[in-house]
């Protein structure tokens, strides 16, 4: 594999598994908490109810529900990018 090739390979992947994270944040209510990425303070002040804020800080946030569809939820009240967080990975030993 030429250096050319890896240049233009990684920011595929990357590009691709943080795709595949967004999806699960939709998709699935398996992860304890979602961080969202680059918040507004638009999107701040009118988050879902029910909403626990766990972790702060410039460039992103970790909240937490009980409520299910929360990532779907967060991307309708404006965020860019929600991640889950929390999650053991694929393997549950």
């Amino acid at each position: 594999m030429t250096i050319r090739s890896l240049v233009l390979a990684l920011p595929l992947v990357l590009c691709g598994w943080i795709g595949t994270l967004m999806a699960i944040s939709v998709l699935s209510d398996e992860a304890p908490a979602q961080v969202v990425l680059f918040p507004s303070t638009k999107f701040l002040n009118n988050l879902p109810d029910e909403t626990s804020i766990m972790q702060f800080n410039d460039w992103s946030v970790v909240l937490a529900s009980s409520q299910s569809g929360f990532g779907r939820r967060l991307y309708e009240r404006g965020a860019l990018i929600v991640l889950p967080s929390g999650l053991r990975g694929c393997l549950s030993l």
